[in-house]
């Protein structure tokens, strides 16, 4: 069967997602598939260029996965000018993006990046507007919507199962270790505001993603964020300042008229079934996602609770909701590998006349909700959210 080559450089695949998620469970996994079948018998093989500050780090990265020890470089500028390469993909820390995606973009390289593309909305909407004004292909990633949960959920909201949207309420966290006594499960830079840290900037983009195509854009915001453990201990044992927030509580009105509330906290002991949880409440059913499973329950189906807090609970509650079945597969998917493979065929398609949907303006949009909640946040009132367009 012929065999497309497609190279992507990627940039930050010493760190932790970019390693993990996205060169190990995505772009090796489709190799260890055989590439992608593009119909026609033609196969897209991806070709992976490791990019990043550590030459050592990167070469052994290439051994311990039988990559091509030649395919490394810690000179972007000698990378974006190799004709050979197609995308650059960044995954570096957040700081360090901006700049790096726009050279990429003056190189005329297909973008693919993670989130937020940008520290401020200004810088991601400079970004959006390059990329479109050079004739590129550009996309971000939105992982959290090709998880399996999500796509459930998905489901639900485009069967019309909910009726009206009345509310979506989300939990979000886990207890990230101080590093004292127990070394920290998140790297120290994302308790560093200097160093583009804090949860609302990295998790906000995810919940205005999330909303946005499941629910409906958000149009206004109110949020709470702050520094729960002001103290924590960095890679080398050494104590630091945590500079950045934590944990955010935000409240969000969305078009159509459906309340979202979503908590996200580095500091809190999980007491539910998955890291994330997200419950919809409609006039004809609700249902409630995490990455995995979804729960529905339908209006004729919904239990008639009596408040009487003088007895006992008899009613077990979970057990009165139903589960979404694992159909299409749902079961096996990864997000960060879902996306990818939909973002290289986007690529490979010369004829492709459509935008691919998950691009640099819809990281705008992350972008913007979280430097919006931290205004709401400092000035502690609500702010709107103007709709985005290049």
């Amino acid at each position: 069967m012929p065999r497309r080559t497609i190279r992507i450089a990627m940039n930050g695949v010493t760190g932790r997602m970019g390693h993990r998620q996205h060169l190990v469970r995505s772009i090796l996994a489709l190799r260890e598939e055989g590439g992608i079948d593009l119909g026609g018998g033609e196969k897209l093989w991806p070709q992976p260029v490791l990019v990043g500050r550590r030459e050592h780090a990167l070469r052994a990265l290439a051994h311990e996965y039988g990559l091509d020890p030649e395919a490394v470089s810690t000179d972007l500028d000698a990378v974006l000018a190799d004709d050979s390469i197609d995308i650059y993909f960044d995954a570096q820390v957040t700081s360090a993006r901006q700049e790096a995606l726009k050279k990429a973009i003056a190189a005329g390289k297909h973008i693919y990046a993670e989130k937020p593309t940008a520290g401020t909305l200004d810088g991601a909407l400079e970004l959006a507007q390059a990329a479109s004004r050079a004739g590129i292909k550009h996309g971000v990633v939105q992982d959290k919507l090709f998880l399996p949960g999500l796509r459930k959920l998905a489901r639900l909201a485009g069967s019309g199962f909910f009726g009206r949207v009345l509310s979506v309420r989300g939990e979000f966290g886990y207890w990230v270790f101080e590093g004292d006594w127990q070394s920290a499960q998140r790297p120290s830079w994302n308790y560093r505001s200097e160093d583009g840290g804090g949860i609302v900037s990295d998790m906000f983009p995810h919940w205005e993603y999330v909303l946005h195509n499941l629910f409906g854009r958000v149009t206004s915001v109110q949020a709470h964020a702050t520094t729960h453990i002001p103290r924590r201990w960095d890679e080398q044992g050494e104590p630091y300042e945590a500079t950045a927030d934590d944990a955010a509580y935000g409240i969000f009105t969305l078009e159509g008229g459906a309340v979202a509330q979503i908590n996200s906290s580095w500091a809190v002991r999980v007491h539910r079934d998955e890291l994330v949880e997200f419950q919809v409440d409609g006039t004809e059913g609700s249902a409630v996602a995490g990455l995995r499973g979804c729960r529905y329950q339908h209006r004729a189906g919904t239990p008639k609770p009596v408040w009487n807090p003088d007895l006992p609970v008899t009613e077990r509650f979970r057990e009165q909701w139903q589960e979404v079945p694992d159909n299409d597969g749902d079961a096996d998917t990864n997000g960060f590998k879902a996306q990818w493979e939909l973002f290289l065929r986007h690529v490979a398609d010369r004829e492709a006349a459509e935008p691919y949907p998950w691009d640099l303006l819809a990281g705008a949009r992350g972008v913007q909700l979280a430097e919006l909640a931290l205004k709401s946040s400092a000035e502690g009132r609500r702010c709107e959210v103007p709709e985005l367009a290049l």
